[in-house]
């Protein structure tokens, strides 16, 4: 018993020298860098080795200060360089066997970075207007933002700020000039940025408005236009008035667009406002723009007949839409839909109109005065239309007159050749007319074709002759010739005693 006791005692001895002499022995690995400085966007090489022996594999950690818990950043490669390009504390260890056998860690080595930094508006505009809230911004270049304590060089220099951000929330005069920043960690090496410069400028500005025009067209509109002298970024509030007496509505607010188009009359103004909290300039002067008054409105018109035109004075780009009613007491029915043609032609009777329509959304003219088209002709409540009847009036009298003379002179001609044939004829037919019965009353009536314009018949009455007389005188009686519907009586037989007797035709 005392014997086993006795060995044990030996290995515990014979194990605690043999342990204490292998961690005694135990390797440290060894980093070395080639530069001390990482330059602005450059980078710089490490190296790490374990003296007298190879075959090792290694390891790579980095922290950011001297405080910080350090990451691992390459784990068992097999080269004994990396590239690195941030700045921090670096070390490495070696290892080989399986299972591993590591080094000791290597001595840590400190790399710094070079930055650079800007100082940045958040507003992006240099000038200023007193009570305005500025915040400059300290911003790095070509590295992180990590553990940096910053500085600030500018005209106040009673008032420091230790972070990125350099806030003025009401600025005077007084703190117009150059603002510097930079910043400083273990890691990072910088110099002071270059200067920003800031301009404050004494009075509140005034918003300026103009408009393209003063009177609205008919069914068009007008731009109003807003600005703010010397500056940017502003966003604009637009108001409107009917009248001086009366109260400004806010029509749009916080419109970045400076420029607006209204299609109604009134007083305008407007203003800007940029920032945050809102910093507002001085309300602009007052525009008044009038709408244009009914009379002077363009209207689509009506010409025409059975192809009905409509046209709008002065403008282009319509689109026409053509209405119709029965009477004038019935609702108009749309008979066509926005055509592009402004001719439209009508087979029915009734009271047309039209009306012109263009842009998106459609923009309507006044309707046009109307136009009623009858089945028998039509009459137009236009008093543009006489003119063209009156002128047809006019040329188809020009027409009528002549015809009317030729044919008066082409009468008269034929009459007097039929005269001149009758008196020519050497004697009378007998036996073409049948014996004529006098008239049995005491009056005998002889007449006679007397030649004018009207077939006038002339009685010439004598009483002294008998019917036996003229029998006894005249065997036969006198034949009547017929010629183109003029009757004339032959020439009066001579006689020494009475003159022959009456007869009516």
């Amino acid at each position: 018993m005392r014997h086993s006791l006795f060995c044990m005692l030996d290995l515990l001895l014979l194990s605690t020298v043999f342990y204490g002499n292998a961690t005694a022995s135990k390797p440290r690995a060894s980093i070395t860098a080639h530069e001390g400085v990482i330059p602005a966007g450059g980078s710089v090489t490490l190296s790490c080795s374990v003296e007298g022996s190879a075959g090792w594999k290694f390891d790579w950690f980095r922290r950011d200060s001297e405080f910080s818990v350090a990451q691992k950043i390459g784990a068992g490669t097999s080269e004994h360089t990396i590239s690195i390009s941030e700045g921090g504390i670096y070390y490495c260890r070696g290892g080989r066997g399986d299972p591993v056998f590591s080094t000791e860690d290597s001595v840590p080595v400190k790399i710094k970075k070079r930055v650079l930094y800007v100082v940045k508006s958040q507003h992006r505009w240099p000038q200023m207007f007193i009570g305005e809230t500025i915040i400059l911004q300290c911003e790095i270049q070509g590295g992180e933002d990590k553990e940096i304590t910053y500085e600030w060089k500018s005209p106040n220099p009673n008032i420091p700020e230790t972070s990125s951000e350099y806030r003025i929330s009401r600025v005077s005069v007084s703190h117009s000039g150059d603002y510097r920043c930079r910043g400083s960690s273990d890691c990072l090496l910088a110099k002071w940025s270059d200067p920003f410069t800031l301009i404050v400028l004494s009075s509140k500005p005034r918003a300026t408005l103009t408009a393209q025009s003063s009177v609205i067209p008919a069914g068009g509109s007008v731009t109003l236009s807003c600005s703010v002298e010397g500056s940017a970024g502003w966003k604009f509030d637009w108001f409107r008035r009917d009248s001086v007496s009366s109260k400004a509505q806010l029509m749009r607010g916080n419109e970045a667009n400076r420029v607006i188009s209204v299609s109604q009359g009134g007083l305008y103004h407007c203003r800007g406002g940029r920032g945050d909290p809102v910093y507002y300039t001085e309300d602009s002067s007052d525009v008044t723009v009038v709408e244009t008054s009914q009379t002077e409105k363009p209207q689509a018109s009506l010409v025409g007949s059975v192809t009905l035109n409509c046209s709008v004075n002065d403008s282009a780009g319509w689109r026409y839409y053509w209405f119709r009613r029965t009477s004038e007491s019935s609702a108009a029915q749309r008979i066509t839909n926005g055509t592009s043609s402004h001719t439209f032609s009508v087979s029915e009777g009734g009271i047309y109109y039209c009306r012109g329509g263009r842009g998106d959304p459609v923009c309507f003219t006044e309707d046009s005065v109307s136009v009623t088209i009858e089945t028998n002709g039509f009459r137009c409540e236009s008093h543009s239309f006489l003119v063209p009847f009156i002128i047809g009036l006019v040329f188809g009298s020009l027409l009528i007159v002549p015809v009317l003379l030729c044919c008066i002179c082409c009468h008269t001609r034929i009459r007097d050749r039929c005269r001149n044939r009758f008196m020519q004829s050497p004697n009378i037919n007998q036996s073409s007319a049948a014996p004529q019965t006098p008239n049995q009353s005491d009056t005998q009536i002889y007449s006679s074709l007397l030649h004018g314009d009207l077939s006038v018949y002339e009685s010439i009455r004598n009483s002294g002759s008998t019917r036996s007389d003229f029998h006894s005188r005249h065997p036969h009686p006198p034949n009547l010739h017929l010629t183109n519907t003029s009757v004339r009586a032959p020439s009066k037989p001579q006689s020494s005693s009475s003159p022959p007797p009456e007869f009516r035709l």
